[in-house]
């Protein structure tokens, strides 16, 4: 009775989903419409610690999910623009008068140029936050700060990447 029910919803949720034109964001490898435009962008200088982790991040993916664009090479079809606001909150008031724990936030507006007429194709937002606590030890929470720096710039830049790649799907 169980293998019966298992095989009739197998096949209730193949019919079903069949139907949804869900298709895989990279369809077509190198030749899908969304490796095409990552293939196309490149990355601008981004100012600060910041910045040049962000940087760094986008042309990883980039040349990972484009093969080999975003390196600034100066003939790519689009140009990433991307600000940054890198905050750092203390939080959480220990009966001492201490900071007991701090929240850093990174946000990136970012815009997509294209560079043959110089219009934006693309002006958007994406960002995180990540929550450290501060110990007894001053390079402990320097050090605690750096990592989740270079953590959220890993993570922001993943969602710009993927606002972009489906753009290009979007577009196809």
């Amino acid at each position: 009775m169980m293998r019966l029910f298992s095989l009739v919803a197998g096949c209730i949720a193949t019919i079903v989903l069949s139907g949804c034109a869900l298709q895989p964001m990279y369809a077509g490898g190198a030749q899908g419409a969304a490796a095409q435009v990552l293939a196309g962008i490149d990355v601008s200088p981004i100012q600060g610690r910041a910045g040049w982790l962000m940087a760094n991040e986008l042309r990883d993916r980039l040349s990972v999910a484009g093969g080999g664009a975003g390196r600034g090479e100066g003939a790519s079809r689009y140009r990433l623009e991307v600000r940054l606001d890198d905050e750092l909150e203390g939080l959480g008031l220990l009966s001492d008068d201490t900071i007991g724990r701090e929240r850093r936030t990174l946000r990136a507006r970012y815009q997509l140029v294209d560079t043959t007429n110089d219009t934006i194709v693309l002006d958007a937002t994406a960002g995180s936050d990540v929550g450290i606590d501060v110990v007894s030890s001053e390079y402990a929470v320097i050090a605690a700060e750096q990592t989740a720096l270079e953590r959220l710039a890993g993570e922001v830049a993943d969602r710009i990447i993927t606002r972009l790649a489906l753009m290009g799907r979007e577009n196809q």
